[in-house]
């Protein structure tokens, strides 16, 4: 099958061109000039030089494919280079869902995140209203949403990669995030980090899978983790201990209302927010209907932290 992959030379993007073209499929990707360099097994996938919102562009990258799979997003917005969660999350599928039906495109497919809802956080909310765009939309369907997720970065940002440089490679204390007055619950909030793998076999076994069809799955690894319990494990895999210590929400969130404007600032307040609500689910069903076993986040997993 030949599938568009709008997003596919990121680090999710990566993987999943890899895993289609495994699975005998042709990818088609739309990569922005100067990244051409980024395409993983080139002379497998058809590649056209553009953006999202170059209707040209995104017109002869969907031309010919049978589906579409809408990879972009951001987790911190970059307005004076137009790098915004509106743009990317919400406006780039409104355009891609309408070249495809322009493009006679029946599938498409959509990663949005666990945990999205209207009211919610720029990233959150947009990720929402793009999901409900494409559910207002005549096309076939699928939605996945992803918890974080972990794996070979392969030159670009990733969870545990980035969690590694802005903290555990840090001269400083790990914080343990808590709210409120609760410093009992320090570091407490869990996640349940996926595997880049099993999210990429998600979505290539999707698209020949009919019942996935109209149907929205949460993408969790098979265990919750606490913060902590997180970072002690990224700590491990690269071969380190550090202090760990709490640290008020309130306080960091003082901080980065001040500095989150710029990139080097490690995190942003919309950031702390989410990680404090958690970020977890049950994707048992999802895996099993899907016929994959979901990696566990452990030591062995993070291998790929020793060679950074």
């Amino acid at each position: 099958m030949n599938v568009s992959v709008i997003g596919g030379t990121g680090f999710v993007g990566s993987h999943l061109v890899e895993r289609l073209v495994a699975d005998g499929h042709v990818p088609h990707l739309l990569v922005r000039p100067g990244s051409g360099s980024k395409v993983v097994q080139p002379e497998h996938c058809r590649v056209f030089e553009g953006d999202v919102a170059d209707p040209a562009a995104l017109a002869a990258c969907l031309a010919g494919c049978e589906a579409v799979i809408y990879l972009i997003g951001i987790l911190r917005e970059r307005p004076e280079h137009g790098i915004t969660f509106e743009e990317l999350q919400l406006r780039g599928v409104e355009r891609t869902i309408a070249a495809a039906r322009r493009a006679g495109i029946g599938r498409f497919l959509l990663m949005s995140a666990n945990g999205v809802e209207a009211q919610a956080t720029p990233y959150q909310r947009t990720k929402y209203e793009a999901e409900e765009a494409l559910k207002a939309s005549d096309l076939a369907w699928t939605i996945f949403r992803p918890s974080v997720i972990f794996g070979d970065p392969r030159g670009r940002m990733e969870f545990c990669s980035q969690l590694k440089q802005d903290i555990i490679d840090s001269p400083l204390p790990v914080p343990l995030f808590f709210d409120g007055l609760a410093i009992g619950e320090a570091g407490r909030f869990q996640l349940a980090p996926v595997s880049v793998r099993d999210v990429a076999a998600a979505f290539s076994g999707a698209l020949g899978e009919p019942a996935t069809i109209g149907a929205t799955y949460p993408l969790c690894g098979p265990a919750a983790l606490t913060w902590k319990e997180i970072l002690t494990t990224i700590a491990a895999a690269s071969g380190k201990t550090k202090l760990m210590l709490p640290a008020p929400a309130v306080v960091i969130k003082a901080v980065a209302g001040l500095l989150d404007r710029w990139p080097w600032f490690p995190i942003t307040r919309d950031q702390i927010q989410m990680l404090l609500q958690g970020n977890v689910c049950d994707s048992g069903d999802a895996f099993a209907q899907l016929g994959i076993v979901p990696q566990r986040f452990d030591v062995a997993a993070l291998g790929y932290l020793k060679r950074d």
